[in-house]
This record gives structure tokens, C-alpha cells and sequence, in this order.
């Protein structure tokens, strides 16, 4: 099947509208109550992680280990080509002195920020208090990067944004496909690689039958009875979470996960992140090499023909310990939107790569992202606790332009408040530019083309209220702050598909560099992105492979 239905069975008059929609967004869950008491399982994902020594020569190189890289890997390593991976972030596979691989989401340290002395979390303040906190600097897992206007969250470590986002795994209507990538034929991408990308994802539903009655899914069942009370499809959506685990967590009998809302900092046991899935079927092969803690800094011909890839390796404190020189015949850049748009941004203008083309940096877009909270009155309850995997939102998009994730709050006690992360259809792109004078590169988002989300989002939340009887809540971004309006979980854009490379990624200008992340796709893919960014992946690397290898 190409898509995975969005129904309830019997009388919950669930839509059955095949609507794959929500976000596995890296949600701004504050506060959560208990600890975990046993240790985790440890994620090793099998991987030879050994790192690439100077002077080395590679067949192919991945500068990334997010969903796209992962992809080009496994694939590349299964036709017989020995592959390095080049990874920024940290292995994730040690537990740290408490046991646990990952922080838990109410307290973070040292392990939850990228190279931040304090956090910054996506929910700034919780019932008027602040809660960010002074941190070490330290290589941690969820990078919070500042641009003029906007704040881009993504994962850093062998996973990439897997390790952070909450799982929603949602296949976009093929009826708006063709707004997303208008190159990219849609029959392949249903028939194929979307059911290839979910298959390697380990995309599954969860069980409604238990949802209904499931004390960690109330707030869901809340955001269901106000959304058709106004009149709007409520949707299940996939995830790559397990079910199983989670029904057991729920009755008391395995170490809680979900349960215990770990996600914006890493899940230690139930979900399936890329290290249990693509990354593991790439170790099988015994072809993959991976590189953590070491960082990519240029790219350019190399004179005995292929690439030759300056490498910074650095401690856990982003301070280099030793640069390397590579060659490779071929490198794929798969860093993500942000990273591999900056990375080519700063390659072309400084002369390293200057023939790439005028489209890279270009048609960068935030997925319209935009958040919220309501305050509901004293008998509607949304529960103590909440999972942090969500499974469902409100559909608008055609007639308003949104669609709502109904989102956990997991505080671990009764806040009678719902919260959502919204995805818009907005028509803002923005684009990356070198500045020489201070050696960065620099993003044109403008603050105020949030507002457009923020319109689509009201054409939802302001219906629900009116009916509801209910107000915005006004404390979770800062003082009388309604929207969550400063950032985005879903980057994409920058080196945009049949722009700066060809209908299959090949960047033009050079033969043997490829993009095979989120920056091919144009700013906005009306739902959570990493299936189809993983699909998209997945279309192009066969066609590489049976090419160019």
C-alpha cells in the first residue's frame, strides 16, 4: 500500500479520510514528573565507528547521518561500495553516569545541547516560570541554532533528526504532491519508494481500540471531542514508535519511555530511530564506516581526480583536535537543509566549489511551522500523564492552510490545557548568503512571515475556541506570548531538486557530488517531512547507483 489509512473502526467517528498528516516534531515539553530508575537498553547501532585517518582514499563519502545519509549509505553498501560516513554529532551509543544513553526531557545537562551554556527550549516558560537553565558546553544531542528571525532545532549524532523528533512518520496525499516536488513523477513515488521508505522506517499505526481507552492518549481523545465538535477531520497518522513497548510501558511492566515523555533529547528504549533501522541494516553489510565528532569544512577537485574533504575532528567540546585531509571519488552531502546549504553556500563564494549554480542557498522554507496552547475548562482534563509519541491532528489544510498536530504536554500533572504544533502552507523562502565579513553564512528570514502561519493556525484554533468557550494560553513563549512563532522543526530547502542539481541530486557544476537530504525539497511538504525526505532519498540513490556506479 502506498499510504497507510487514517480510520477508526466502529463508532468513534474518526475520519476515514486517507490523510497521512502531523509532525515528529521535537516538542517543547517542559517538565515531566519521575525519573527513570532502571537502565536503558543501549543503542548501539553496530556501526564501525573507527575514525577515517588522514591521507585516507574513500569510494564514496556521506557527510551526514540524518535520514537521506543513512539512506545513500545502506543502499551504496548493499551494490558493494565501501562507504565513510562523517558524522558531527556523537555516537549515541554509551550510557552516560546515570545509566541512560539520553537526558531525560525534564532534566536536561550536559548531554541535551549542542555546545550551548544554556538550553533553549522550544517552551520557554511554564505557568510563568522560565525554564531554561545553565548547561555545560558539551557535543549533546539537540542542536537549537539561531538565525536572524527564526531558531532551527535539529539532532545531532549518528541519527541525525531521528533521535529528537516525535515519529509522526506521514506520507503526504498524493493529490498534493506535485506542490511539493513538481519534477518528481508521483506514481513512482506512491508505488514504490514511499512504500520502500515506510518499510525501512518501520512506520506502523497504533492500535485504536487501545488508544480509546489509553490514560497517556486522554489529551488526544480531548483534541478529538473539540475538533469535530467544530467541524474538523480529526486524523490518525504512523509512527515509528513501538506499540508493543508502549503498551507495556502503560502497564507497568518495562522501563517507560514514551511514558516517561522522553523525546526532545533523545528515547532511550521505544522508538525506532535511524540507528535501529537504515543504520543497522548498513553495518550488516560490514562496508560502512562511520566518523563521529568529526566536522566537514571544504570540499573541492582534488588534482588525482575525485574530491579533496578537509576534516576538523574535535572533542566534546567542539574544540578541534586535529584536521585531516581526504580524497574521495564521490561525496554526498546529506547534513541536513541547514547544514548542507550552508556548507555549499560558504564552498561556492569562497572558491572552493565556485561553479555551482545561482540556485544554491535558495528556496529555503520552515514547513510553516508555528505553535500553540489553549486553556480548557476544569472538566475537560487532558491527563497527568501523556505519551510523547503523537498519533493524530486536525486537518484544514484545504480550506485554511493548517494542520494541527494535537501535541502532548507531558508535565506530569493536570494542566486542562491542550497544546499543538501547526504545519502551514506558506509561501515564504528564504536563502542562505556568505557574509566575508564575519565568515558565516547567514539566513534572509524575515520574523514577520510568520504571521501567514500564524493566520492558517487561527483559521483552526480561533473556530475551536469560539465553539469552546475557551482562550489561547499566553504563558509557554514568553510573557502574554500566544504563538510559538520563533522557530522550526521541519527545515527544508537550500539546494533545491532540478535547481541546483538535476531531477536526481547531482549538483550541477561537478561530477561525483550529490545532495541527498531535506535541502532538495522547496521549503514545504504539508506534513512531517522524513518519510518523504527518505523516499525521495531512496528514488535517487537507485537511479545513482545503476548510473554513476
Amino acid at each position: 500500500m502506498s499510504e497507510h489509512p487514517l480510520s477508526a473502526q466502529g463508532n468513534h467517528r474518526v475520519s476515514r479520510r486517507r490523510f497521512l498528516a502531523g509532525t515528529g516534531s521535537v516538542l517543547g515539553a517542559a517538565a515531566l514528573a519521575g525519573t527513570i530508575t532502571a537502565p536503558a537498553r543501549a543503542e548501539v547501532p553496530g556501526l564501525n565507528c573507527t575514525p577515517i585517518p588522514d591521507g585516507s582514499h574513500v569510494r564514496a563519502l556521506v557527510i551526514g547521518t540524518g535520514y537521506g545519509g543513512s539512506v545513500a549509505a545502506l543502499r551504496l553498501a548493499r551494490a558493494g561500495v565501501d562507504v565513510h560516513m562523517i558524522e558531527m554529532g556523537m555516537a549515541w551509543d554509551t550510557p552516560g553516569p546515570d545509566g541512560k544513553i539520553f537526558a531525560n526531557t525534564t532534566k536536561p545537562d550536559y548531554r541535551s545541547f549542542w555546545l550551548r551554556t544554556r538550553t533553549k527550549q522550544p517552551l520557554s516558560q511554564f505557568l510563568g516560570f522560565p525554564l531554561d537553565k545553565d548547561v555545560p558546553v558539551h557535543t549533546g544531542i539537540l542542536d537549537a541554532e539561531d538565525f536572524a528571525g527564526i531558531t532551527v532545532y535539529q539532532g545531532r549524532g549518528v541519527g541525525g533528526g531521528s533521535l529528537v523528533n516525535g515519529g509522526m512518520a506521514v506520507t503526504p496525499l498524493r493529490e498534493r504532491f506535485p506542490a511539493i516536488l513538481p519534477t518528481v513523477d508521483p506514481a513512482e513515488m506512491y508505488a514504490t519508494y514511499y512504500p520502500r521508505a515506510n518499510a525501512g522506517l518501520g512506520v506502523t499505526s497504533v492500535d485504536v481500540n487501545w488508544w480509546e481507552n489509553a490514560d497517556c492518549y486522554q489529551y488526544a481523545r480531548v483534541g478529538r471531542k473539540h475538533a469535530q465538535r467544530s467541524g474538523f477531520p480529526f486524523v490518525f497518522v504512523p509512527n515509528v514508535y513501538d506499540w508493543d513497548y508502549m503498551k507495556q510501558e502503560a502497564a507497568g511492566t518495562v522501563q517507560k519511555s514514551a511514558l516517561e515523555g522522553e523525546v526532545i533529547y533523545g528515547n532511550n528504549v521505544g522508538k525506532k530511530s535511524l540507528q535501529k533501522t537504515y543504520l543497522a541494516q548498513a553495518a550488516a553489510t560490514g562496508r560502512v564506516n562511520v566518523s563521529p565528532l568529526h566536522r566537514v569544512t571544504s570540499v573541492s577537485p582534488a588534482a588525482a581526480g575525485g574530491y579533496t574533504v578537509v576534516i576538523d575532528q574535535i572533542d566534546t567540546t567542539g574544540t578541534t583536535l586535529v584536521t585531516k585531509t581526504v580524497r574521495a571519488d564521490r561525496v554526498f552531502f546529506a547534513a541536513g537543509s541547514v547544514g548542507t546549504s550552508k556548507l555549499l553556500t560558504r564552498l561556492k563564494a569562497t572558491g572552493a566549489l565556485p561553479s555551482l549554480n545561482e540556485h544554491i542557498g535558495k528556496g529555503w522554507g520552515d514547513n510553516g511551522n508555528v505553535m500553540c496552547g489553549r486553556a480548557n475548562h476544569m472538566w475537560d482534563p487532558t491527563g497527568k500523564l501523556q505519551s510523547s509519541m503523537p498519533t493524530a491532528g486536525i486537518d484544514n489544510w484545504d480550506a485554511g492552510g493548517a494542520f494541527a498536530e494535537v501535541a502532548p504536554l507531558p508535565t506530569g500533572i493536570e494542566t486542562y490545557a491542550s497544546f499543538y504544533l501547526s504545519i502551514t502552507r506558506t509561501p515564504r523562502r528564504a536563502e542562505f548568503s556568505w557574509n566575508p565579513a564575519t565568515g558565516r553564512v547567514d539566513l534572509s528570514w524575515d520574523r514577520a512571515w510568520k504571521q501567514t502561519s500564524i493566520d492558517m493556525a487561527r483559521s483552526i484554533f480561533d473556530k475551536i475556541n469560539g465553539k469552546e468557550g475557551t482562550i489561547y494560553r499566553t504563558d509557554l513563549f514568553g510573557a502574554y506570548k500566544i504563538w510559538g512563532d520563533h522557530l522550526t522543526y521541519h527545515p527544508l530547502g537550500g539546494a533545491v531538486l532540478d535547481r541546483a542539481t538535476d531531477n536526481h541530486g547531482r549538483l550541477h557544476g561537478y561530477q561525483g557530488l550529490y545532495v541527498i537530504d531535506g535541502s532538495l525539497i522547496p521549503g514545504n511538504t504539508s506534513v512531517n517531512p522524513f518519510v518523504t525526505i527518505t523516499a525521495l532519498a531512496e528514488r535517487n540513490i537507485e537511479r545513482i547507483v545503476a548510473e554513476d556506479f
